[in-house]
C-alpha cells in the first residue's frame, strides 16, 4: 500500500474537500482519502490498480489539479 500527499491549491472550502474525497474514493484501489481546506492538502492511500498517474488525472478532471507531491 502507498500513501501520498499532494498540494491542491484549488481547495477552498468544505464542498471542495467533500467532492475530492467522494470522487477519488471511487477509484478502484483507493483505500482512503483525506482532503483539508486549511492546508490545501490531499492525502491518499492506495494500492493496485490505482496509481499516482490515475489519481492525478482524476484530480485534474474534477478541477482540483495536484500541483506538488509532499514527501514526509
Amino acid at each position: 500500500m502507498t500513501t501520498v500527499t499532494y498540494t491542491v491549491p484549488a481547495i477552498s472550502c468544505g464542498h471542495c474537500t467533500r467532492t475530492i474525497e467522494t470522487e477519488v474514493s471511487e477509484l478502484e484501489g483507493v483505500q482512503s482519502v483525506k482532503a483539508e481546506a486549511d492546508s490545501k492538502k490531499v492525502t491518499i492511500t492506495f494500492e493496485d490498480p490505482a496509481d499516482e498517474a490515475k489519481i492525478k488525472a482524476l484530480l485534474t478532471e474534477i478541477k482540483y489539479p495536484a500541483e506538488g507531491l509532499i514527501t514526509l
